[in-house]
Order: C-alpha cells, then structure tokens, then sequence
C-alpha cells in the first residue's frame, strides 16, 4: 500500500515539475523544477529497485548538470525578449518535433504492450543473490570491460577536442616564468624606501 502511495507521489510530482519546468518564463526557475523532477525521478527508481540509476540521477544530474545549467543561465546576459521574437518563426518545426516525439512514444507504447522480447539465456547475475550495483559492477567490469574501457577514451578525446576548440591564444597576456621567478634574489624584489614622517612615496 505505502509502495503505491509512493510511487502516485513521486510520478505526480515529476509530471507537474516537468510541466512547469517547460512552461515557466523565469529561465533560473526552469532549472529548479528540472532538479525537482531529477530528485522525485530517483525516487522513482528507488522504488523499482534500481538504486545505481537513483544515485546517477542525484549525483550526475542534479549535482552536476542542473547546476550547471543554472550557473550558465545566472552568468550569461541573454536577451529573452529577443530570443522571443522568432517564436513564431520556429513554431512549425516546433509542432512538428512534438509530433514526432508523440509518435515515439505512442509506438514505444504500442511495443510495451505486446510483450517483452526473448533474450534466452542471458549471462546475468542472479537478483536475489547480490545487490543490483553489484550484478551491474561484475558485468561491466567483466563482459563489457572493454566497451566500458572504450566509452571512457572516447570521452577523455572529446573532453581534449572541447579544450581545444575553446582555446584562445593571446600575444597580449604575461605567461609565469617559474625558472626566472626562482633566480630573483630578495635584494632584487624588496627596496625599503623609508619615507619621511607625514610624506608619501612618489614612483
């Protein structure tokens, strides 16, 4: 009864902070319903028994990406009344977008309903012997060791060509020179003035 009444909650709650997340003019707000759903969608997963994908969504989305995104919200000066002005313009790829999508989801339906697909004898962990993140660990980083390997090189050279992308050299900038810093002597860097009582150091 109380697995019920918990997941009416959470789906409740996702469904409506998904809404308003869509629907509120305040971009900052739109960010705060986007972590509500995120938190009450782990909740959710919580209660299917899928607790890795519950912490993912905590600590990957909310800890991460939603902060984020509400600190590229905060910190760029964007012009929403511009940005409102083509809203006409793009409304029919819009509606076509939200049809396609609709038709996605009524066909993943349609699927759902016809039954799962046979999988045989699948090479899984039993469930009712060692936890989910467990069964999930010995088959990452034992069968898909080396998709899981390749999936981290291929973020690793996606991280390095984003560094490259974004970097700007400047003949106008002052680069350290820890070699010279090091041969500086204090009699080099310190000069004591010893100014007169009630008079200043003119440079």
């Amino acid at each position: 009864m109380i697995q019920t009444i918990a997941f009416y909650l959470f789906a409740t709650v996702v469904v409506l902070s998904g809404i308003l997340c869509v629907t509120a003019r305040n971009p900052v707000h739109s960010v705060m319903w986007l972590i509500l759903a995120f938190f009450n969608a782990a909740g959710l997963m919580l209660l299917v028994g899928a607790e890795f994908i519950a912490m993912l969504l905590v600590i990957v989305y909310v800890g991460a990406v939603a902060v984020l995104f509400l600190f590229v919200v905060m910190m760029l000066d964007i012009d929403f009344s511009e940005m409102r002005a083509g809203f006409a313009r793009y409304l029919p790829f819009g509606i076509a977008l939200v049809a396609v999508l609709a038709g996605e989801i009524i066909f993943a339906t349609g699927a759902w309903s016809a039954g799962g697909i046979p999988l045989g004898d699948a090479p899984t962990p039993d469930a009712d012997t060692i936890p989910n993140i467990q069964a999930l660990g010995l088959l990452i980083y034992t069968r898909y060791l080396f998709i899981f390997e390749v999936a981290g090189l291929v973020l690793t050279v996606a991280l390095i060509g984003a560094i490259v992308l974004t970097h700007r050299s400047r003949g106008d900038v002052r680069h350290q020179n820890i070699a010279r810093q090091n041969q500086r002597r204090p009699e080099e860097a310190i000069v004591n003035m010893k100014p007169p009582v009630g008079q200043g150091v003119e440079l």
